[in-house]
């Protein structure tokens, strides 16, 4: 994993300050249906950072709760090098696990058995840092590690996980660090959590190296939003429909007027529904019923809340209203898109 150093790169360390001691271990476990994507936007900074320095900076490990290879979500299997139960015991061939690092996937519901939740608060009782990549973050609060920790989940997931889990402080957010806890959207942001942990362990000059290298143009900060309004588009047209927007999305359960909405944004209704008409060419009316019944569907497909609670939760004042408007919008009923969801999520569903 580790080649020979770029001799102006090892200079720019040298200035920058000394390298660490010992390599940092990475314990990473994959669970079956993770995300390749996710896994190797983790994994390469890491690979990157060793041919940068002159000494080893990272070792990593991936693990599986067997030793069978784990099947991502593309179908595609990979190796594991170690178990979760081998990991367990203190020292593992000498690999002395710093750092643990969960990659998981879909259907994240059924992921949290009794060894992975086991080995999970084993690990969190060592002290040992954790970080949680995409939908793993659903099973560190599944397993009552979280508690009131700010995290993050990755966007489609993120309106479930607040119903879901109440005490979790959730962000819209790349990835947060909170203690002994890293979360991270996934995908992507995964290369960012990585570039971090590089910066703190290695040093500035090499995440900055890192990125150069990875054609990636600087660090992403972890306070950045995943999503951004969908209204971002826009951006270079209307600073004022990019508000609106943001606005319509932070305020679902509870929904504005669109005279509410235009005086936030310090506009006039006229002005605000002739931007919509502009720009996209909807009603900023039909435009904000659209942001609230796509959250509720995500609520459909991703909880076992009770239809009622979850047109409630998205700003809706009756059943018959909120089946109506999902119909308009998605063509069918919420009760349609329940019945309709594969096999996994059907089981135990609470009544409409």
């Amino acid at each position: 994993m580790n080649a020979p150093a770029n001799i102006e790169t090892v200079r720019a360390i040298e200035a920058g300050g000394t390298v660490p001691l010992r390599p940092l271990d990475l314990a990473i476990v994959v669970v079956q249906g993770f995300s390749h994507l996710a896994l190797h936007a983790y994994i390469e900074p890491f690979r990157i950072a060793n041919t940068l320095s002159p000494v080893p900076l990272f070792r990593c490990q991936i693990a599986g709760l067997s030793d069978r290879p784990v099947i991502g979500a593309n179908g595609l299997a990979i190796a594991v090098d170690t178990t979760t139960e081998d990991l367990s015991a203190a020292n593992c061939n000498g690999f002395r696990f710093d750092h643990l690092v969960i990659v998981a996937g879909e259907p994240v519901h059924q992921q949290l058995t009794p060894q992975l939740n086991a080995f999970l608060r084993s690990v969190a009782r060592r002290g040992i840092s954790i970080s949680a990549i995409g939908t793993a973050s659903w099973l560190l609060a599944e397993s009552g590690l979280l508690g009131d920790t700010r995290c993050t989940i990755h966007w489609s997931r993120l309106a479930a996980f607040s119903e879901i889990f109440h005490r979790p402080r959730i962000r819209d957010s790349l990835f947060v660090k909170d203690g002994q806890y890293s979360t991270c959207a996934g995908e992507l942001a995964a290369f960012d959590l990585a570039v971090d942990l590089i910066g703190s362990h290695a040093g500035v000059v090499i995440a900055q190296e890192v990125c150069r290298h990875a054609t990636v143009d600087g660090q992403r900060s972890g306070s950045n939003r995943q999503t951004g309004p969908s209204g971002l588009a826009f951006a270079g047209v209307s600073e004022k429909l990019v508000a609106a927007m943001q606005v319509m999305e932070e305020n679902v359960e509870v929904p504005l007027t669109m005279d509410e909405v235009a005086k936030v944004v310090g506009i006039s209704r006229r002005q605000l529904e002739r931007l919509f008409a502009t720009h996209i060419g909807i009603t900023p009316v039909r435009h904000y019923l659209k942001i609230r019944v796509d959250r509720a569907r995500r609520l459909v497909e991703g909880t076992r809340m009770p239809l009622i609670e979850v047109a409630i939760a998205c700003g809706f004042v009756s059943a018959s209203h909120f089946s109506k408007c999902f119909r308009v919008i998605h063509g069918i009923t919420p009760q349609q898109c329940r019945l309709a969801l594969p096999a996994w999520v059907g089981p135990g569903l609470d009544s409409c």
